[in-house]
C-alpha cells in the first residue's frame, strides 16, 4: 500500500467540499457533530476553519452499538454532548473511518432518540470499503484499500494523523 495520506490537505478539500453541500442543498443553519474520538477531533477541525457559527457537539455511541451484549462497556465511555436541539436540524455527522457502516448506524439511532433532524449530511475523514450495511458519505477525504490484516486509526488530538496497524485478534 501506498503512503497514508495527510489529513490537513484532506480536511481543507472536505470543508470546501463540505460548504459547497450546504449551500447546493439549502442546508442552512447546520448542527456538527462528531462521533467520539476520531470523529470528534475531524468535527471540531472541519467547524472551526469552515463552519465557525455552527454548534458542536459529539456522541459517544458506545450503548448503541450492535455489540454491546457480545463486548460490554469500554473504558472511557464518557456522555455523549448536544448542546442544541436535533429537532428539525441540518446535521454534520463526522466520523474519522468508515469501514463496516455499523458505527454510523449506531450514531444515527443515538441522534434520533434526541429529536428528528431535518437531515444528516454524513462527512468521514477515511473510507475502507468494506461495508457491511448500506451507509455512504456524502463528503469524503480518501478512499482506501487495505492489505489483509490491517486497519487505519487517526491519531491525535495534536498533530491528526493517520496510522496503518495490525487488526487486533479476538
Amino acid at each position: 500500500m501506498d503512503a497514508l495520506p495527510e489529513v490537513d490537505p484532506l480536511l481543507q478539500r472536505m470543508g470546501e467540499e463540505l460548504t459547497a453541500w450546504l449551500d447546493r442543498n439549502q442546508r442552512t443553519d447546520p448542527a456538527v457533530v462528531g462521533i467520539h474520538t476520531g470523529g470528534a477531533w475531524v468535527a471540531e477541525r472541519l467547524r472551526d476553519r469552515f463552519l465557525p457559527d455552527a454548534p458542536l457537539g459529539s456522541l459517544d455511541i458506545a450503548f448503541y452499538r450492535d455489540d454491546f451484549a457480545q463486548i460490554g462497556l469500554q473504558p472511557g465511555v464518557r456522555p455523549s454532548e448536544l448542546p442544541f436541539s436535533v429537532e428539525d436540524r441540518h446535521l454534520v455527522l463526522v466520523d474519522d473511518v468508515l469501514m463496516t457502516g455499523r458505527t454510523i448506524r449506531a450514531a444515527l439511532n443515538e441522534l434520533f432518540d434526541y429529536g428528528r433532524p431535518a437531515s444528516v449530511t454524513l462527512v468521514t475523514l477515511v473510507d475502507i470499503e468494506s461495508r457491511e450495511l448500506p451507509i455512504r458519505a456524502d463528503i469524503l477525504g480518501a478512499s482506501l484499500a487495505l492489505p489483509p490484516g490491517q486497519r487505519v486509526k487517526l491519531t491525535g488530538p495534536e498533530p491528526l494523523q493517520l496510522t496503518l496497524n495490525p487488526v487486533a485478534k479476538p
